[in-house]
């Protein structure tokens, strides 16, 4: 069973700010991070950081992994084109909420210029922490994979 103290994170230049302040929390919550980047503030293209974490989890390399650029749109759309990833954009409690308990995500994505710090290091904590429900929610998931 692989380690789910093991977390990927990457940003862009807009959210480098925000990527440390997550980051930090996690290791000292006991995490193993791996920093995909960027390390710096200077303009950047996010998909590259974009795909470097969705396809550690796409490949079962990480079990999940964080990604956060100015809104979080670009990430969530660079982040979905993998297999078996379920990249949630979550600004607010609920969705980090219910992108847990009836997706089963496995990447959070938050927008830096969005969310404040406090608001972020909280969705990350709720979403870090509830459970998927399995049951009806999994025979929907497992229809991802099936195209029409």
């Amino acid at each position: 069973m692989m380690d789910e103290k093991r977390i990927a994170i990457g940003c862009d230049h807009a959210a480098f700010a925000l990527k440390e302040i997550l980051k930090t929390n996690l290791i000292q919550a006991g995490f193993d991070v791996e920093d995909a980047g960027t390390h710096g503030t200077a303009s950047v293209h996010y998909p590259d950081f974009g795909q470097s974490v969705a396809r550690s989890v796409s490949d079962g390399t990480i079990p999940r992994g964080i990604l956060l650029c100015g809104t979080g749109l670009g990430m969530s759309m660079v982040a979905n084109r993998f297999p078996h990833v379920r990249a949630a954009l979550c600004n607010d409690l609920f969705s980090a909420v219910m992108s847990r308990r009836h997706n089963n995500a496995n990447i959070l994505i938050m927008g830096a210029r969005v969310i404040g710090d406090i608001l972020a290091l909280e969705i990350l904590e709720t979403w870090l922490n509830t459970p998927f429900d399995g049951d009806r929610h999994q025979f929907r998931l497992n229809l991802f994979d099936h195209t029409p």
